[in-house]
């Protein structure tokens, strides 16, 4: 009450009434207030008359009754505004908001604004994407134990100590050169290293005795691409000759337009060459491709080739495999629309690279520097 007091401008209380205050103590005691209301007319001030007097509930009723309207007042707009339609390119171009995520997305693959119905015939088609599956994990089931037994014989005929757990992991994916020489630090020498990772692979295949078997959805997924012409290449890490004699074996050799094997590449997962090069054969754009994977080394590579990718849970948990664009328990719960919307998405990672800083040149002065004189005599 005393700061408002000496806030008037007439120095009078501007408020008058009785309340009950407790004090420290706990004791009730009554204090008086007075209501005075001032305005300016022009130069002048006018005062106006005393404002009956009110209880003190009624004081407390008003301000929670304000409080109320400002609220229900809220409450109206916000619904006004859910119920106008939002013009999100808008907000977003000026900085306002961020659009939400919603599923699906927003198709601009079809634009009836299009005045060349060929255009637009051509982008409502699939001939604008293409697919990139892995072999092992997507296409057919894959045993990591036959992998880990493989290369715990290798270590063991080599003289090694046995390969610890966590080291399994990180190799998992790349090519048997890369992971002995980088990762395992056996050799250094081309011929030792390519001798040991054929053993590997003999290994492994004599673990795994040629017998393949489709993931679930695998194959009928593949049949559905196949039906809307959309181009398909199959990477892996396995020699070509044993992946061929694969995909023989279960009679999709006529699927996949390119093939891309460990004698087409340098390194494997996480680095993106495998993708990279499967687009080339393909002679499509990385934008435009899909990768299929079932790791989060291949989503980590799929993003660095610029390209979408699909996580099928099959051998981790759904929520490990949150950094792809999608994530499915089997390849049949997709459908072409849905491929064509994860693919028209663009995503902020694939905006323009960052700016080339460019080296200042610093221009060079003609005079020569000033010399400066030092008075001698401070030292006589």
């Amino acid at each position: 009450m005393e700061s408002i007091a000496t806030t008037s401008l007439l120095g009078h209380s501007p408020l008058h009434g009785r309340v009950s205050v407790r004090d420290i103590s706990g004791k009730q005691k009554p204090i008086s207030y007075r209501v005075r209301v001032t305005e300016f007319t022009g130069r002048r001030i006018v005062v106006s008359p005393l404002l009956p007097r009110l209880k003190a509930d009624r004081l407390v009723n008003l301000g929670v009754e304000a409080r109320a309207i400002e609220l229900t007042k809220e409450v109206h707009a916000y619904r006004e505004e859910e119920r106008s339609p939002k013009n999100w390119k808008d907000e977003i171009e000026a900085g306002i908001v961020q659009k939400p995520d919603l599923w699906p997305p927003e198709n601009r693959a079809d634009k009836p604004s299009l005045r060349n119905p060929r255009l637009r015939h051509e982008r409502m088609g699939c001939g604008w994407i293409a697919a990139i599956f892995e072999w092992e994990g997507v296409i057919i089931k894959d045993n990591p134990e036959l992998e880990k037994q493989a290369w715990l014989t290798l270590a063991e005929e080599e003289g090694r100590s046995p390969i610890p757990a966590f080291m399994l992991r990180r190799i998992e994916g790349m090519k048997n050169e890369q992971a002995i020489s980088e990762i395992l630090c056996w050799s250094r020498d081309p011929a030792s290293v390519k001798r040991m990772a054929a053993r590997k692979e003999e290994i492994y295949q004599s673990l795994q005795g040629g017998v393949y078997r489709f993931c679930n959805g695998s194959s009928e997924f593949v049949d559905i691409l196949m039906h809307y012409n959309i181009p398909m290449a199959l990477v892996s890490t396995r020699p070509r000759k044993t992946l061929e004699a694969a995909m023989r074996t279960i009679g999709i050799e006529e699927c996949f337009s390119a093939i891309v094997a460990a004698e087409d590449v340098c390194r494997g997962k996480p680095d993106p060459e495998m993708f990279l090069y499967a687009a080339q054969l393909l002679e499509f754009i990385a934008e435009r491709c899909i990768v299929f994977g079932n790791s989060n080394q291949t989503v980590e590579a799929a993003h660095e080739a610029r390209m979408k990718c699909v996580a099928v849970a099959n051998k981790h948990l759904v929520y490990e495999l949150r950094a792809a664009d999608l994530v499915v328990r089997r390849l049949d719960e997709l459908s072409i629309v849905d491929l064509k919307n994860l693919a028209d998405i663009e995503s902020p990672e694939f905006g323009p690279g960052e700016p080339i800083p460019e080296m200042e040149i610093e221009e060079e002065d003609d005079e020569p520097p000033a010399s400066t004189a030092i008075d001698d005599s401070i030292f006589w």
